[in-house]
């Protein structure tokens, strides 16, 4: 007789399931409340603010979500619109954000920080300059900061400072040992080689005094010495007190200076600004763009869509003929074909352009041609689209063979039986199914191959170049003649590539809706 009170065993692992289930659930409610926790003092100390809310929202949004059985459809839409929010939205709002100013190389700073650095690199020492202990401390991280230093004066007094100004520092505030400040509450010592890998943020912090500033010499020690140029912040001015000088801000370009009345710059440091609509308008109108921006278009457009075609034809060709169940080692064929998909890109790109060298490449050498494949702009042209292929058509060919076999045979068998010949079943009845399902991929493998950065550069640099242009070469696309302006021998100017890239969005977005809109055509086939 069997016992009626025993739970029955599917029960059992029912109940079994539902704890691991919340088991899980409070394991990661709890990772992300717990990394929000450990991430604030940092944020905090940074004032990092938007960050801090957007880390403490989305932690408020996972527990609301998970925490109770409510809100099912809320569980699924979730994390996708955050993952959109996250790797979509926000790089595309921060790009656009970049565009309206002048970051790059020399202008990575802000102007309260560029200010800081002109004040500071005028601090002198003098001979009777009071030196003082140092330790160095941050409430962030020991590579990025901020730094406060501790300082222990000859008397022993210690005081800790910013560039907000110099506090002093009770016994009960900090621990000394030797001189030196060893604990601090809420601030992490840096050591000797911590500080030495800060050098560069250290060198630009000075600590102002009543009678000068405060700025670190070496590893372990600061001195106080006397700055000759003060900042009128009321103003916008800084005065050099030795020659009466007052330096205003002009603009240079999309930079502004400090600069003295008869145009000469106290620094040539800089700072980030917002110039609007400036970068569009380069972007735009600069001849030094406009004049090779058509010719360059148009070879985008044909590289992306001889691309895709060519991909899509050999694939689709493979994909038709193994697809028949008469070929014998098919599986064989198959995974043969996928090989150069198998192969990392950049690997792939620098091979074939060894390939195509003129005097020791392979082509040349196996087929006895004396073709300047890389030299001259038609044939760089030829090499790119080859190169092209033989990576892309694995891809077509597994897409096609996916959507080959999802066609029912019975719509071919029906077609035979009506006396369709093979050639009329497949542009009649198989091609068009088969479109419908592939349209989708066409037209996102033609948006990225619109910005395919990696095949031109690593093949042909944008190359060959002519002598009286030099910057816009016989294979450039968009988007490698654009990086090499913003990215050339001037220094990176991110605000500009921002705008390009803001620019080639929407022309590659615009492209891929009129795609998207043509193949709804292909609707009606089903």
């Amino acid at each position: 007789m069997t016992d009626q009170t025993a739970p029955h065993p599917r029960a059992r692992n029912d109940g079994g399931v539902a704890v691991l289930a919340l088991l899980v659930k409070v394991l990661f409610l709890g990772t992300v409340v717990g990394v929000a926790f450990a991430l604030t003092p940092t944020l905090v100390g940074q004032q990092q603010w938007p960050f801090l809310i957007g880390i403490w929202a989305i932690s408020a949004v996972l527990v609301a979500t998970y925490a109770t059985g409510r809100a099912l459809p809320a569980k699924y839409l979730v994390p996708g619109t955050l993952l959109l929010v996250l790797f979509v939205v926000y790089p595309i709002v921060l790009t656009a954000k970049l565009s309206t100013t002048n970051f790059g190389d020399g202008t990575r700073s802000s102007k309260e920080e560029a200010v800081a650095r002109i004040i500071g690199a005028s601090v002198r020492q003098t001979p009777d300059a009071p030196r003082y202990n140092l330790t160095v401390g941050t409430t962030g991280t020991v590579s990025g900061g901020p730094f406060t230093l501790f300082l222990v004066a000859p008397d022993g007094a210690t005081y800790s400072g910013d560039a907000e100004g110099l506090v002093a520092l009770g016994t009960d505030e900090v621990a000394v040992t030797d001189g030196f400040v060893r604990e601090a509450d809420g601030y992490t010592m840096l050591t000797a080689r911590e500080i030495n890998e800060a050098g560069p943020e250290l060198a630009d912090l000075v600590v102002p005094t009543e009678t000068g500033a405060i700025r670190q010499l070496g590893i372990s020690q600061a001195f106080e010495g006397r700055s000759s140029l003060r900042y009128d912040e009321a103003a916008d001015t800084i005065t050099d007190v030795d020659t009466g000088t007052v330096y205003t801000v002009q603009q240079r370009g999309d930079r502004e200076y400090y600069t003295s009345p008869d145009g000469e710059r106290i620094s040539d440091q800089s700072w980030t600004a917002n110039v609007g609509l400036d970068n569009y308008k380069r972007a735009l109108t600069d001849r030094r763009i406009s004049r090779d921006f058509l010719r360059i278009f148009v070879w985008t457009v044909a590289f992306a869509t001889l691309s895709v075609g060519l991909t899509f034809i050999l694939g689709l060709l493979l994909a038709t003929t193994l697809n028949d169940a008469r070929v014998r080692g098919q599986k064989i064929y198959r995974a043969l074909l996928i090989m150069p998909y198998a192969i990392p890109g950049f690997i792939s790109l620098l091979v074939w352009a060894s390939f195509f060298n003129r005097d020791f490449g392979l082509i040349n050498s196996v087929t006895g041609l004396n073709i300047n494949w890389l030299g001259d702009p038609t044939m760089a042209k030829v090499a790119v689209l080859l190169t092209n292929l033989w990576m892309g058509f694995p891809y077509m060919f597994l897409v096609c063979t996916g959507a080959l076999q999802a066609i029912s045979g019975e719509l071919k068998e029906a077609a035979r039986m009506d006396g369709a010949s093979g050639w009329a079943g497949f542009t009649r009845i198989t091609f068009p199914l088969l479109l419908v399902i592939v349209a989708p991929l066409l037209v996102a493998s033609f948006a990225f191959n619109f910005n395919n950065f990696n095949a031109i550069q690593l093949l042909t640099q944008g190359g060959p170049f002519s002598p009286d242009n030099p910057t816009a070469g016989g294979t450039d696309i968009l988007i490698s003649y654009t990086i090499r302006l913003a990215f050339g021998a001037g220094g990176a100017q991110i605000g500009f590539a921002s705008a390009i890239s803001v620019l080639l969005f929407v022309i590659t977005g615009v492209i891929a809706a009129l795609q998207f809109r043509a193949t709804k055509a292909l609707e009606d086939v089903n």
